[in-house]
């Protein structure tokens, strides 16, 4: 059995102009089945991240390695294979698919887009893909216009599933559903990552949706890692303080681990902060002089790393802040 991580990412830092999106992130996703999820605010540098990992935007530095091999020094029919077997779905479906070309069009346009097959092939590969996400033969017929949103979705799906990758990257998969739909969708990802062996990152604000779904769980706060472990051990005993709002804003999870209330300053951080202070101080209700003149350290603690001065004293109290930082 294979141990090594699928998916290695080491100081990643992405700038647009003089913004720094992702500022030295690092993780490892392991090989499937097994989901890893990237958490934290619009802004965060989750989508960033996932862009980068595909290849769809330039990294400034830093490495990430799939499967031993350097992504950024790929090029040519190399960098094509590695397309193949790496895949995004993105949080709008309609951004994805030709509102011109019908649903089987498209997705035995994907199912050729790196072999040759023959018609009938092609044909039984469509219906297969239907079947898989859910919906019936009738539906390579229609036009995306013709679907609902979860439908959309599900089309989106299938397409990246067309070339049989090994990673999948689910960009806000679920956001644009109602709640009916979510659960639906929730339940299709858990199953096709069974059925087809997939490692996948996924990329959202809700906690709630990362619990069902992911493994491990990475937080993100203006493009720096600030708590990173397995998902059971964030959510049940959150370490940072921005960790400890976003669960707070989930109710269901809430009601598993009732905390404190602690006030906190709802003034988000400037950017300039990350060189001298941890970026979360000016939100945070465990700030101390500490925390405005010295970065922390991403460090071990209790069985996740962790970026906090304070990370032993939230554990110990259980601080939540009042005016819970919202996710979205």
């Amino acid at each position: 059995m294979n141990t090594t991580p699928l998916l290695e990412v080491r100081e990643l830092a992405v700038r647009f102009g003089s913004v720094r999106a992702v500022d030295g992130v690092s993780f490892e996703l392991a090989r499937g089945p097994f989901g890893l999820g990237l958490v934290g605010e619009s802004g965060s540098g989750k989508t960033t991240i996932a862009r980068a990992v595909v290849r769809l935007i330039d990294a400034d530095r830093g490495t990430i390695r799939f499967d031993g091999t350097d992504v950024l020094e790929l090029a040519g029919a190399a960098l094509r294979r590695y397309r193949q077997a790496a895949q995004i779905v993105f949080q709008d479906p309609d951004g994805t698919l030709d509102p011109r070309m019908r649903i089987g069009s498209a997705l035995a346009e994907a199912a050729t887009a790196h072999r040759r097959l023959p018609r009938q092939a092609v044909r039984e590969r469509v219906d297969r893909l239907l079947d898989e996400v859910g919906l019936d033969n009738q539906h390579r017929r229609r036009f995306p216009h013709q679907l609902s949103g979860g439908q959309r979705q599900r089309v989106a799906i299938a397409r990246a599933l067309a070339v049989e990758p090994r990673l999948l990257v689910l960009d806000e998969p679920t956001s644009a559903l109602d709640v009916t739909v979510q659960a639906r969708m929730l339940k299709l990802i858990a199953d096709l990552r069974d059925l087809h062996a997939l490692a996948y990152l996924l990329i959202s604000h809700n906690l709630a949706v990362v619990e069902q779904l992911c493994e491990e769980t990475v937080v993100l706060y203006l493009g720096k890692i600030v708590e990173a472990g397995p998902t059971d051990t964030l959510l049940s005993r959150p370490a940072h303080p921005y960790t400890q709002a976003l669960r707070a804003a989930v109710p269901d999870l809430e009601a598993k681990l009732p905390v404190r209330d602690a006030g906190a300053a709802d003034t988000p951080a400037r950017v300039d902060d990350w060189a001298s202070a941890c970026a979360y101080h000016p939100r945070c209700p465990l700030a101390i002089d500490r925390c405005r003149i010295e970065p922390p350290p991403l460090r071990a603690v209790e069985g996740r790393r962790v970026a906090c001065h304070r990370a032993e004293d939230a554990l110990a109290n259980g601080y939540r802040p009042l005016h819970a930082a919202s996710a979205e």
